[in-house]
């Protein structure tokens, strides 16, 4: 997942080519030479800053029009295109219940624009796309279709103020554009605020959001913020890796899934702890009840 190689042109590194084809150019060029841990930073850098300036121009084109969210699906990178949709969406719910006397029509009519925006995308994913362009709205789909059920949820249950815990317990997307050149994406549930890690991840699905995922998402998002771990469990097959995943993308961090056995000792461990600490990445370890007591108590 992520980028799976680079744009290599006289020696600079110009952008990066996900998995699915999609290609990103960088703001400027980096020079492959020297020692490569010197010049792999400067890379990082350049993918961050690439995905703020493209950031900025998405959450522009999306604020237009809901009737012109066409150009904007077909000129976003698939990432971005997800994440600038869903401050799009906090800010329409978000004004949507400014006044608490008049939130119930508000959202009605929000609903009713979401069913309506839902209908055009599935009669755009039927068109003629390109391989790239399908994942995007296979993808863009699936997190919308969430977002309505979401302003379905919060009509049953009365909700008129942004203070409400139907609201508040939701994965919500703010962007400034005050801050630095090209704005801050941050991420809030409940009381915790993230920054966007902008990783690149290119078109690699999200997962179908279910209440059960809702309340785990809630439930990892309180460990973070407390500097803790969390630790789903379940039946084998019921998408607790996937739900790790999908949240580091939501959040756009890279997740590193190490499947544990009972043959990792503590150097291997330690390894893999430094080197997660260093890039900041996050961990997750699938089967982690395999590792043997011994080795964890060290």
């Amino acid at each position: 997942e992520g980028a799976s190689n680079t744009v290599v042109k006289a020696w600079d590194v110009i952008g990066m080519i996900a998995e699915d084809g999609e290609h990103v150019r960088f703001l400027y060029g980096i020079a492959a030479q020297g020692p490569v841990e010197l010049w792999l930073i400067k890379v990082e850098k350049s993918m961050r800053e690439t995905l703020r300036k493209h950031m900025q121009e998405a959450v522009i084109t999306v604020q237009k029009s809901m009737s012109k969210r066409e150009n904007w699906i077909r000129s976003t990178i698939g990432q971005l295109l997800i994440t600038s949709g869903q401050v799009a969406w906090t800010m329409e719910c978000t004004k949507a219940l400014q006044d608490p006397l008049k939130a119930r029509k508000a959202l009605k009519q929000l609903r009713n624009k979401w069913y309506r925006y839902l209908e055009r995308l599935t009669v755009l994913i039927r068109g003629d796309l390109s391989s790239v362009d399908r994942l995007k709205l296979v993808a863009l789909i699936t997190i919308e279709v969430h977002a309505r059920d979401v302003l379905e949820k919060m009509l049953k249950h009365g909700v008129t103020s942004t203070n409400e815990f139907q609201w508040t317990s939701q994965l919500r997307f703010y962007y400034d554009k005050s801050e630095g050149d090209y704005g801050e994406c941050q991420v809030r549930q409940t009381t915790t605020t993230f920054a966007y890690g902008y990783e690149y991840q290119g078109n690699n699905g999200r997962l179908v959001v279910t209440p059960l995922t809702d309340r785990c998402y809630l439930t990892l998002t309180t460990a973070l913020h407390l500097h803790l771990g969390g630790s789903p469990q379940g039946p084998a097959g019921t998408g607790k890796t996937e739900t790790v995943k999908d949240l580091g993308k939501a959040l756009g961090n890279f997740v590193i899934v190490f499947n544990c056995s009972d043959a990792m000792d503590y150097k291997s461990l330690a390894t893999l702890y430094s080197g997660l600490a260093q890039t900041g990445a996050w961990g997750c370890f699938d089967e982690f009840n395999r590792i043997l007591i011994e080795v964890l108590s060290v």
